[in-house]
């Protein structure tokens, strides 16, 4: 099983930056992709950035050229900096981290693990 841990989630006024991160850990894995996606009131959740274990990157639209992904799979690790908030990017901020465990032979397929939830609140 994969455990993961998110922080850097508060409150900020518009035009502002946040960095949240997420930590991976558990039993022996094997980390296939990390991303972010958030839920925000009334709405569904929606993938804001994703990062493959060969670094390659995909943003939804709304905050391409404001977020980046980046990601340390030898420390189990992903960050999302966030750049000129607004407040349309109010919302609970989840990790995601598909993972192949070691059974000691093989690993398994992939599974989908998610953190708790970090809460990112803009003021405008």
């Amino acid at each position: 099983q994969v455990q993961l841990v998110e922080s850097g989630g508060g409150l900020m006024q518009a035009g502002g930056s946040l960095r949240l991160s997420c930590a991976a850990s558990g039993s022996t894995f094997s980390i296939s992709a990390f991303a972010w996606y958030r839920q925000a009131p009334g709405k569904q959740r929606e993938l804001v950035a994703g990062i493959t274990s060969d670094g390659v990157t995909n943003y939804a639209d709304s905050v391409k050229g404001r977020f980046t992904i980046s990601s340390d799979n030898a420390k189990k690790t992903v960050w999302l900096q966030m750049d000129g908030l607004n407040a349309e990017d109010t919302a609970v901020y989840f990790c995601y981290v598909g993972a192949k465990i070691w059974n000691g032979a093989s690993y398994s397929p992939r599974n989908d693990y998610w953190g708790q939830g970090t809460q990112v609140t803009v003021s405008s």
